[in-house]
């Protein structure tokens, strides 16, 4: 009997989009939204980490699922990043 072979071809994607989606991925992962309340007197900043939500949104449903260890540690470094330059959106409360 002769076995079956399954026809399982594995979908890749090129260096040039491997390179753009990390790029992307840390460029949002490094946005931020900062609410600062001036009403103290001292400026006190509130952070919440849109970027790395939204970069998780879109890493969970990507469709090579074959680098999500690597877009997940691309967005913690863009997050940490984002946090210590104050990237993001500022709005004062």
């Amino acid at each position: 009997m002769p076995t079956k072979r399954k026809n399982t071809k594995t979908k890749k994607q090129s260096d040039g989009t491997f390179f753009l989606k990390l790029t992307l991925y840390l460029m949002v992962g490094s946005q931020w939204v900062w609410f600062v309340d001036t009403s103290t007197g001292l400026g006190t900043f509130f952070p919440l980490p849109i970027g790395l939500l939204a970069g998780l949104a879109f890493a969970s449903h990507e469709h090579f699922q074959t680098d999500k260890k690597i877009e997940y540690a691309v967005l913690l470094i863009a997050m940490f990043v984002g946090f210590w330059t104050r990237i993001g959106i500022f709005i004062q409360v």
